[in-house]
């Protein structure tokens, strides 16, 4: 729907999520040109099937229905993850149970949902509004928040977080900005994605590298394992700059880092550019992007959870996927103190930063 199609005549790679049932990328990032390549050539490539992971728990029988938060989920006994056996009543579950800690880190903000109505092994769908169905209990925004498309969503209770779990969502990712004042964030993200084949221990030296710079510029940061490969430095704002501005921001101090340390940080995109490095991705801070939500599941193997930890944490931190849905509210249960304490501290981009960084703010 409202796609113009071309006669190719370019090749390049791109980067992409997944394939949808009608052949469309979804996801797609572009990587770089191939001159090489003739685009009569171009095919699309098939994977060799490979035998799924046997689960771990042995099923607990089929039920046709039963309740989470007085709503009715449907294939209960679905498994969500073969790895861990989870079933899609337990998903349900544990968002009825983590409503208290993750609600706060929904609370007004745009919310996209990842669903795997099938399984993660299954086909995904990666929804930002509400056009593709409508979820009972789940607030649609003012469409004239986003112009020219269905309305945005909102998560504000803990039973449409469990209708979201019934409708087949594992992830929720949310905007960088409260749908009262969308055009201006409350915080900016760095995302830090490594090369898959650098040891656990240089995610933690660039993390404690990323944080020295923010101290330095004057920033209280807070942070949060991913639940995939990385880790989330967020740093909250006072609404005082545009998305754009915000952006620019996040990419100067990306740039920094990779100008003090080429040799470990890229401010560059794609697999090619990231080999030994870790890539400092601020393109999370556009408008109409999202960050996978602070106790949100993730779509992964062993169903791994985006849990906020505190600095003194980090030396102890294994991976990024330290915690699952079933550890992940243990430790949200026994938390003793907030490890984002001080994070509703509003704090303001200066001059004096953009000095700092070598930088200049846009338009001036």
């Amino acid at each position: 729907r409202g796609v113009h199609w071309v006669e190719p005549t370019e090749v390049c790679e791109v980067e992409v999520a997944d394939w949808t049932r009608d052949g469309v990328v979804r996801q797609a990032v572009f990587l770089d040109l191939q001159n090489d390549i003739p685009a009569s050539k171009v095919v699309r490539q098939q994977p060799v099937p490979i035998k799924p992971l046997p689960a771990k728990t042995t099923p607990r029988g089929k039920a046709r229905s039963a309740q989470v938060s007085g709503l009715e989920i449907s294939h209960p006994e679905r498994v969500i993850d073969s790895v861990s056996g989870v079933q899609k009543v337990e998903l349900a579950q544990y968002y009825e149970d983590i409503a208290p800690w993750i609600l706060p880190h929904l609370k007004q903000r745009p919310v996209a949902l990842l669903r795997a109505p099938e399984g993660i092994g299954e086909e995904q769908f990666f929804q930002k509004h509400a056009d593709r169905l409508d979820i009972p209990h789940i607030k649609q925004l003012d469409p004239r928040l986003d112009p020219g498309h269905a309305a945005l969503m909102e998560i504000d209770s803990g039973q449409s977080l469990v209708s979201a779990a019934q409708m087949g969502t594992v992830e929720l990712h949310t905007w960088a900005a409260t749908h009262d004042r969308i055009e201006t964030p409350d915080l900016f993200v760095l995302d830090l994605d490594p090369d898959p084949s650098l040891p656990w221990s240089a995610m933690i030296e660039a993390t404690r590298l990323t944080l020295s710079v923010l101290d330095e510029l004057g920033l209280q940061a807070f942070l949060k394992t991913s639940g995939g490969k990385g880790m989330h430095i967020i740093v909250p704002l006072a609404r005082s700059e545009g998305w754009d501005i915000t952006k620019a921001f996040a990419k100067a101090i990306s740039l920094f880092m990779t100008r003090q340390m080429p040799q470990r940080i890229t401010a560059t995109m794609g697999p090619k550019n990231r080999v030994g490095k870790i890539f400092v991705d601020y393109l999370r801070n556009a408008r109409g992007a999202s960050t996978v939500s602070a106790y949100s599941v993730r779509a992964r193997p062993g169903l791994p959870v985006s849990v906020p930890i505190a600095r003194a944490e980090l030396d102890g931190l294994r991976n990024a996927q330290q915690w699952d849905i079933y550890t992940a509210l243990e430790r949200a249960r026994n938390l003793g103190a907030d490890p984002w304490e001080g994070y509703n501290h509003r704090q303001r981009i200066t001059a004096r930063m953009w000095e700092q960084l070598d930088a200049q703010k846009p338009g001036e």
